[in-house]
């Protein structure tokens, strides 16, 4: 049995892989309330503890996966909890829930993430798993999970899905081409702090103001809060919902309706625009190229996000699959797939690293150099494991060494984004010119990342492993996977193929006269500029299009 877990801001679900297909464990009651409340001392989990929110919101804490890789604190009684703690508690309660229906004790598992969710965030949630007994031998990001689900059940429909999730508390975007038997994802995006919690809470506020509603305590915000969830659930079926209120001075009836709710949301449904649109720009396609719309996530109930979503693609979204079941449905298949379960016979998956990778660097600013800034080397939504090379010099000429400081992230100042470790490299005092030292970043799926450097003038080489994103993978994992990555440690332009499709173009260059010399020449340019950039598919589908045009020009040459 292979088990999979989605753990989620508002209910989480465990599933398991078996006889060729995923199912969700849990009977009638699949979903796991994400809630933990303390009780005369004792710890409640679930549903009892989610009614718990009302009658004793002090004593309760939910969406604390927003606080995954953070310091913030949840007091229940008299003793606080982390995230990772309570995240802990709600994953040792899903693996007894699988213990007792299927008689295993889950051991290695797949716990899918938002795609958005930095490696902090990565690695606390491996931190959850593993206190809670569990070996996190994979953390799969929600979209990606769901697209396995649906592309898994539709392995022959080639194409590109959009893939739309929005849950509790974050918001992911994936674009994934199926091909072949290949599932690849092409671009993720997303916001890590957006959900539907977000959508309660704008409707909080906007009963609050309109029914001139304060609440004063825990309970009044509590009960406002519930009442907030109710509407927002009517009106994904009515056009206008109504739901009474106990309050200080009696029963209130509450109604809203849906353009007043979609006006309250106006900045957070641009919120959910922007990650669509810059999904499809990183994956390099337009919106008429988007095949299928698949939305995730409980909140893509929401009439306003399928509006939006059909507005932005010109497709109407698919929910073939419950978006509340399908990312544990993928988690677990994505369990399958590692462990090459017959039932995922011939089927590969890939990745892509959903932020960039890339060192501080000094820039020239007028006539003075400026520390601080972030130079990227493995650019976002590339398909991953990868490895990229990139050339840096000293900033002063007689420096006697090179920090290399990683770190990940999209701001272009480093102090916005997050380190992740750091390597010092020696070079020879050199006051008469500046040093060069190449640099080469390796990474995989499961974190691991690697540094090489090579000075130049005297070929003096360095290394470092960071293996604190990995989870605690075993010693023999490690080595497996850092074997992968060392035949990846060839720069595009030392491949086989490319060194032929070169040759090839030289020798073209050399039997073509006149017009004909100027379009090799060119499309030698193109591809030498292909190569210096690393980016392994555009230099896949240049190589592609460059042998075409000289399969043509040699066949004209033998006529």
């Amino acid at each position: 049995m292979y088990f999979g877990i989605d753990l989620g801001t508002t209910n989480s679900l465990i599933s398991v892989f078996e006889n060729g297909r995923p199912r969700v464990l849990g009977g009638s009651q699949p979903l796991f309330p994400s809630v933990v409340s303390v009780m005369d001392g004792t710890l409640v989990l679930g549903a009892p503890a989610r009614e718990r929110l009302v009658s004793h919101p002090e004593h309760t804490a939910a969406a604390f996966k927003r606080a995954m890789g953070t310091k913030k604190a949840f007091r229940l009684g008299w003793k606080q909890y982390d995230a990772q703690e309570l995240s802990a508690l709600i994953l040792r309660a899903l693996r007894q829930r699988a213990l007792e229906e299927t008689g295993v004790a889950p051991q290695d598992v797949v716990v899918s993430v938002p795609a958005y969710f930095n490696q902090i965030q990565r690695n606390a949630t491996r931190a959850a798993a593993i206190a809670a007994g569990l070996n996190p031998i994979r953390l799969v990001n929600e979209p990606t999970a769901a697209a396995i689900a649906y592309g898994l059940q539709d392995i022959a429909a080639e194409g590109h899905t959009l893939v739309v999730d929005l849950g509790g508390g974050t918001f992911d975007v994936s674009i994934v081409e199926v091909f072949e038997k290949v599932i690849e994802v092409k671009a993720s995006s997303g916001d890590a702090f957006l959900g539907g919690e977000d959508f309660t809470r704008a409707l909080f506020n906007r009963l609050a103001q309109e029914f001139d509603l304060a609440p004063k305590t825990d309970a009044e915000r509590a009960l406002l809060w519930n009442a907030a969830e109710v509407l927002k659930l009517g009106l994904t079926r009515a056009q206008e919902a109504s739901c009474p209120l106990p309050w200080r001075d009696g029963a209130r009836a509450l109604s809203i309706t849906r353009e007043a709710f979609t006006d309250a949301s106006a900045s957070l449904i641009q919120r959910l625009r922007l990650p669509i649109e810059r999904a499809i720009h990183d994956a390099g396609l337009s919106r008429d190229e988007i095949d299928r719309v698949v939305l995730v996530g409980g909140a893509t109930r929401m009439p306003l996000v399928r509006t939006l979503v059909a507005r932005l693609t010109g497709k109407l979204p698919e929910s073939g699959l419950d978006p509340d079941q399908v990312v544990a449905l993928g988690a677990a298949t994505q369990a399958a797939l590692i462990a090459r379960d017959a039932g995922c016979d011939d089927v590969v998956m890939t990745d892509v690293s959903a932020f960039s990778l890339g060192f501080e660097v000094a820039r020239r600013v007028g006539d003075r150099i400026e520390q601080g800034y972030f130079e990227p080397v493995i650019e976002r939504n590339t398909t991953i494991p990868v490895s990229r090379e990139f050339v840096f010099q000293t900033t002063q000429k007689g420096q006697r060494e090179i920090l290399f400081e990683l770190f990940q992230g999209e701001a272009p100042l480093v102090r916005d984004n997050i380190a992740l470790g750091k390597l010092l490299v020696a070079v020879p005092r050199n006051r008469a010119d500046y040093e060069i030292v190449i640099a080469r970043l390796s990474y995989d799926s499961s974190g691991l990342i690697e540094i090489d450097t090579k000075v130049a003038s005297t070929g003096a080489t360095r290394s470092i492993v960071i293996t604190d994103l990995t989870g605690g993978l075993s010693e023999r994992e490690l080595d497996a996977r850092r074997k992968t990555l060392a035949a990846l440690k060839v720069h595009p332009r030392e491949g086989a193929e490319n060194v032929a499709l070169s040759a090839r173009l030289e020798r073209c260059f050399a039997m073509a006269l006149g017009e004909d010399r100027v379009t090799i020449q060119d499309m030698l340019a193109l591809f030498r500029q292909a190569l210096e950039r690393q980016h392994l598919s555009e230099i896949a589908a240049l190589r592609e299009q460059i042998g075409q045009t000289l399969d043509q020009f040699e066949a004209g040459y033998v006529r």
